[in-house]
């Protein structure tokens, strides 16, 4: 592996829709970054399987974390040294954080039980219905339904009141539950920050010292990212860059508080250039 300044964590869920559509410029970042010998590992709420096509268009070969922190997906020969515990899913070594499947599903029928409050699975839904529920195109939303590890759903019917005692439920059960739009997952055991150095201390071992790692968020949750997770990003690395949205500068101050992190308006011409200046500098 050749010596880095930094490893890049990028929220891609405001940049890359379930889709597919791509956030003018990024494509052109993602390569800048590739010959600059920066690795970027894409954050996510989505599965392997919705962010396949992609990696696939923008040539994306390094490691992602999936599933809102459940684990952290290695190509196949990417590091030399193996992590002590690891899945093999797909072509992916997997370094789980959360319990695979079917863990999140049985926790969320017991958690619905225990509480008499109704949720709908996703993955429980005819391929109709899924569509419908996912605003997803067919094909879209039939990649939407299989996950490793955590369990998509909505509330059937529930009051507001109904929904707040579920969800703290869920918490003292040490469940991750996080929203997106309309929908939410749960999830046994989730943790970016578990991902983040878990990773970091592959890259350690791999470059034989610790290069700087750089989180990237935006601030617009337009395409179903939450803020918490972005949090939960920008706090597990040692620098990161805010790029901002107009329209969210309240998000823009949450996010930003205790992280010291370097705001880029996305507005700007030249937006991508200013982040590529800034995690590479001459």
């Amino acid at each position: 592996m050749l010596q880095t300044p930094a490893v890049v964590y990028c929220a891609i869920d405001s940049l890359i829709s379930p889709r597919g559509r791509i956030q003018p410029g990024f494509d052109e970042f993602s390569a800048a970054l590739d010959l600059a010998n920066v690795p970027a590992v894409w954050v996510t709420s989505q599965t392997r399987f919705q962010v396949d096509d992609p990696r696939r268009k923008i040539g994306h070969n390094h490691p992602f974390i999936a599933e809102g922190g459940c684990g952290s997906y290695l190509p196949e020969g990417y590091f030399h040294l193996r992590p002590a515990k690891t899945l093999r899913l797909g072509r992916f070594t997997c370094i789980p954080a959360a319990e695979p499947q079917p863990a999140a599903s049985e926790a969320l029928e017991a958690l619905s039980s225990d509480t008499g409050v109704p949720v709908v699975a996703l993955s429980s839904l005819p391929p109709r219905e899924l569509a419908q529920n996912s605003g997803l195109p067919a094909r879209e939303a039939e990649l939407s339904r299989h996950h490793d590890f955590d369990e998509v759903f909505f509330f059937a019917g529930a009051s507001d009141q109904d929904v707040a005692r579920f969800l703290e439920e869920g918490r003292s059960r040490k469940l991750q539950l996080r929203q997106h739009g309309a929908l939410w997952s749960l999830a046994a055991g989730a943790s970016i920050k578990a991902c983040v150095r878990e990773l970091g201390k592959l890259y350690d071992r791999a470059l034989r010292y610790h290069p700087v790692s750089l989180a990237i968020a935006l601030t617009s949750g337009t395409n179903g990212a939450t803020s918490d997770e972005s949090a939960e990003l920008l706090a597990a690395c040692d620098r990161s860059i805010l790029l901002t949205d107009p329209a969210a500068e309240g998000t823009a101050e949450q996010l930003t508080a205790g992280h010291g992190s370097r705001r880029i308006p996305l507005a700007a011409p030249d937006a991508w250039e200013q982040v590529l200046a800034a995690i590479t500098p001459r």
